[in-house]
């Protein structure tokens, strides 16, 4: 069953229960503005199983009153009240707050397998979960202030110690790394789900680098340095899409409550595309679930997205190497000189070789990484995990060199 709002903000709420619950469900909301000059609310309940439940009732309280309706009524209306958004299984003593409880609902009221040991695990690594005074405790502690969203969040949903804590120890670095925290949200939201993720874009800056200048020298040979721009071009058209391919899929966290503002399908679509993990194998985090569906979706969305930054650099890059081979040209002609490579053409081999070699590799390298910083070794040696990626992210350079050379060939472009 999902629950959805018609005419407000309130977000999709969906669960994967194959059988029905054993218990009530409560849906707890608070209307923040209306679409329609007449105020109204309207839920609408959706069963997408096979089986159907007999005796279906729901109950709309509002908070002001202790008056209640019952859907469907023509005048059902939910007035404003301090009450967060959330689920609750009404109260049920076998489904740990949690929709659908721990045993999946079988319709019997049987009781939960795993006893809430999902949420046991969350707290264990990623702590507790602090109230909007805690935190502003902490914070003071720190001398810090917090962002508005971090703020805002507090206030609503509270935030997770380890977060937290990760935050302010972060923004007080020295250095543009302080700076970056409090005033970057991207580099901040990804920098506290993964504090290796610099290292893991300077790793990957540095070994491109130093093989792309080995292998200029060794192709360009004693023209080398009187092809220098050449070289210089290509260089920084490979940090940038470094940085694009590492950055796209790295994980970050996920702050507060998520924009359900957008209406339409060009606003169903971002929505969706915002409910995507940033790479098929991201882990899962206190408020950031995954299905199947979503994961696979996530390798196609950040195949074009990857696509979209190949081809800009493309036309980018190879039209400065071809304004600067066809000036050259110009003052002196030599008959070894090699075409000018198309650039269009060369554009569209950077996009697909992005959106699925690279994207393809990253997304296997991003997995990899993740079950060597999650084992027990890497967590109890940290630079164990370090080393792998270098390594790792060598040998990937290295084939995806090669292979690009091939495609290059293949396509006719070089």
């Amino acid at each position: 069953m999902s629950a959805t709002s018609l005419g407000s903000t309130l977000p999709y709420l969906p669960n994967n229960a194959i059988n029905q619950w054993g218990s009530n469900v409560i849906l707890h909301c608070r209307v923040s503005g209306f679409s329609q000059p007449r105020p109204s609310f309207s839920l609408k309940f959706v069963n997408s199983a096979n089986w159907r439940r007999e005796k279906v009732g729901f109950i709309v309280n509002s908070y002001n009153s202790e008056s209640t309706v019952t859907i469907p009524d023509d005048d059902v209306r939910v007035l404003d009240e301090n009450v967060s958004a959330r689920l609750d299984d009404g109260g049920s003593d076998n489904g740990n707050g949690k929709l659908p409880p721990d045993n999946g609902g079988n319709g019997e009221g049987g009781g939960g397998a795993d006893d809430g040991n999902g949420d046991d695990g969350e707290e264990k690594e990623f702590g507790s979960i602090l109230k909007f005074e805690e935190v502003m405790r902490e914070t003071e502690k720190y001398g810090a202030t917090l962002p508005n969203d971090i703020l805002e969040a507090a206030k609503t949903t509270g935030i997770r110690e380890l977060i937290l804590m990760r935050y302010l120890e972060l923004q007080g670095t020295a250095g543009p790394l302080g700076f970056l925290m409090r005033h970057c949200a991207m580099l901040r939201n990804r920098m506290l789900a993964d504090p290796a993720f610099l290292f893991k874009i300077g790793t990957e800056i540095v070994i491109d680098s130093c093989c792309a200048t080995f292998a200029e020298v060794q192709k360009r040979g004693k023209d080398f340095w009187t092809e220098f721009e050449l070289y210089l071009a290509d260089l920084l058209v490979g940090v940038v899409v470094n940085v694009a391919l590492v950055g796209m899929l790295a994980p970050y966290v996920r702050i507060g409550n998520r924009s359900t503002s957008a209406v339409g399908f060009l606003g169903g679509i971002r929505r969706a595309c915002n409910e995507l993990p940033s790479s098929v194998f991201e882990a899962e985090r206190p408020g950031s679930r995954f299905s199947v569906k979503q994961r696979m979706a996530s390798y196609l969305y950040t195949g074009v997205l990857q696509g979209g930054v190949g081809f800009g650099c493309g036309i980018v890059g190879q039209g400065i190497a071809n304004l600067i081979m066809t000036a050259k040209r110009s003052i002196k002609k030599s008959d070894e000189d090699i075409p000018v490579p198309p650039l269009i053409k060369s554009a569209l081999l950077w996009g697909a070789f992005l959106a699925i070699s690279s994207n393809t590799r990253y997304q296997v390298i991003n997995g990899l990484e993740r079950v060597v910083e999650t084992s027990p070794l890497a967590k109890n040696f940290p630079p164990v995990a370090l080393a792998f990626t270098v390594g790792v992210r060598f040998a990937n350079n290295v084939y995806g060199g090669m292979q690009f050379v091939d495609w290059a060939r293949w396509s006719g472009v070089q």
